[in-house]
């Protein structure tokens, strides 16, 4: 019988990018919400926290099939996305979307397999 992973966490670290797209906190928040649903992923909770004007952004959407959060540092351009979904979820269609949209000038992906089943 063959194995299958529980679930697959993408770990994106994507460098510069526009500072304005890195502290609207409901701006990020729909955009991950955008990212869950391209993604086959169904949406639990979402939290969403700007650090003040001009400032970063932290955030994180529940879903069914695990979660998506964001932290953002306008100041350098950066972001650190978690992407981890199980199930018949799509998490690398969630990143090409938010990758779409913040426009990196940079990205270091790691992808790992998450348990077996």
């Amino acid at each position: 019988m063959a194995h299958r992973p529980a679930g697959i966490h993408l770990l994106a670290d994507l460098a510069g990018i526009d500072a304005a797209l890195l502290v609207d906190a409901d701006a990020i928040d729909a955009l991950l919400r955008t990212a869950a649903v391209a993604a086959g992923a169904r949406i639990l909770h979402g939290h969403f926290h700007t650090f003040g004007p001009g400032m970063g952004v932290t955030g994180v959407l529940l879903l069914a099939e695990s979660h998506i959060s964001i932290h953002t540092w306008p100041e350098h351009g950066f972001a650190a996305a978690d992407i981890f979904m199980c199930g018949d979820a799509q998490p690398q269609r969630a990143l090409d979307l938010i990758d779409a949209a913040l426009k990196p000038g940079t990205r270091s992906v790691r992808t790992i397999a998450r348990g077996q089943l």
